[in-house]
């Protein structure tokens, strides 16, 4: 099957008591078409890469980096028969539910054409955090999201446009490393090895890329 843009998901403010910001935009409706741009810096920008999608957040979301979330149709299809029962397309918080695309095995800093125009770039894995736990309500969820380890991947907007429920989706270029979203996710969450494979591959750039470098310096000075 090729890959394509199955639902396109845009988020409206509601109240959050999961956080202190009080108010979250983690749920997503579908739309028929939305813009796509670059949304800036995390801290002073314009938030979501999607005209119209409020993130509440702005803290910890949104901005060039992550400002477009895109999680796979098939694994919400797993996630179905694991919680029994039936999962929306944008209940996860997604921007773009995609079809026949592996989203978690992208790697960092692959490119995806979207429609005519839209040319997004993997960034980095999704962090499950309370608001996801609050909206999902299943005891342990963030643990067991993390177990799983298929987190569905942020994108920075390359090219900006229009894009439409239906789009097809065409990965069109690929960086010469190995690391995927998958050990991405990994090295945020607790695996060292993972963090210095990532670090050795330069997947990562700019804060993100800080972060991780300081967390493995931290944890190698306590070894």
């Amino acid at each position: 099957m090729s890959a394509r843009l199955l639902s396109l998901n845009i988020g409206r403010a509601e109240p959050n008591a999961a956080k202190k910001v009080g108010v979250t935009g983690i749920g997503k409706t579908p739309v028929d078409s939305a813009v796509l741009r670059a949304p800036g810096p995390k801290h002073g920008g314009l938030g979501s890469g999607l005209e119209g999608d409020f993130i509440g957040d702005v803290r910890h979301h949104g901005g060039d980096q992550q400002a477009v979330y895109a999680f796979a149709r098939e694994e919400l299809d797993r996630w179905e028969e694991r919680l029994g029962r039936p999962l929306a397309a944008g209940l996860f918080g997604e921007n773009l539910t995609t079809a026949g695309l592996d989203v978690d095995g992208a790697l960092l800093g692959e490119r995806w054409a979207v429609g005519h125009e839209v040319v997004l770039e993997v960034c980095g894995p999704r962090i499950p955090c309370a608001t996801f736990q609050a909206r999902m309500g299943e005891k342990g969820w963030v643990r067991r999201f993390t177990e799983v380890g298929r987190s569905g991947a942020y994108l920075a907007v390359v090219t900006g446009g229009t894009v439409r429920s239906g789009d097809a989706i065409e990965v069109v270029s690929r960086p010469d490393h190995d690391v995927d979203v998958v050990v991405a996710f990994r090295a945020f969450t607790g695996d060292l090895d993972a963090a210095r494979r990532v670090l050795d591959a330069d997947a990562l750039t700019g804060p993100d890329a800080d972060e991780l470098r300081e967390v493995v310096e931290r944890r190698t000075a306590r070894s």
